[in-house]
């Protein structure tokens, strides 16, 4: 269960995760060693699944977002699994949903370029057959991203 102290260190861990373990439990009034272990149990239960650097786009090369809506007639177990493996196999794909509407999956691919964004999707039709309809739109500024979540409210 997670607790409002809980709540309060993934919201700072959220923000910087390289707080000191002493600057943590400061800010939710607790000694060292039971913010360790809360952090130990937040890791082990998989609330916490990991710590990265965020890295902007544009700054390493690769400044166009496109979002694939894709269609299918195709949703027998092996079909997905083998569209799932060949979709995890593709490091522009940094978020990939299976969706309930209009389409079937939605996709956020992050390129260098249109060019590179033609390479990466006659690399995804060539590898997955059955796709019925792949729709592309290309973000032109990106307003707000954030990776944190809302855990204060």
């Amino acid at each position: 269960m997670i607790d409002k102290t809980d709540r309060k260190l993934l919201a700072l861990l959220q923000k910087d995760c390289t707080l000191s373990l002493q600057a943590l439990a400061d800010a939710v009034n607790l000694t060292t060693t039971p913010c360790w272990k809360r952090l130990k149990r937040l890791e082990e239960e998989g609330v916490i699944r990991g710590h990265v650097a965020l890295v902007d786009a544009e700054k390493v090369g690769l400044g166009l977002t496109a979002f694939v809506l894709i269609k299918t007639q195709h949703h027998s177990k092996s079909w997905y699994c083998d569209f799932v493996q060949a979709v995890e196999d593709l490091p522009e794909v940094l978020g990939f949903w299976r969706m309930a509407g209009e389409y079937d999956y939605l996709m956020r691919v992050q390129v260098a370029d249109m060019k590179r964004y033609d390479d990466f999707y006659k690399r995804l039709v060539n590898r997955v057959p059955g796709l019925s309809d792949v729709t592309s739109s290309f973000a032109m500024e990106q307003i707000k991203y954030t990776t944190a979540l809302p855990l204060d409210g």
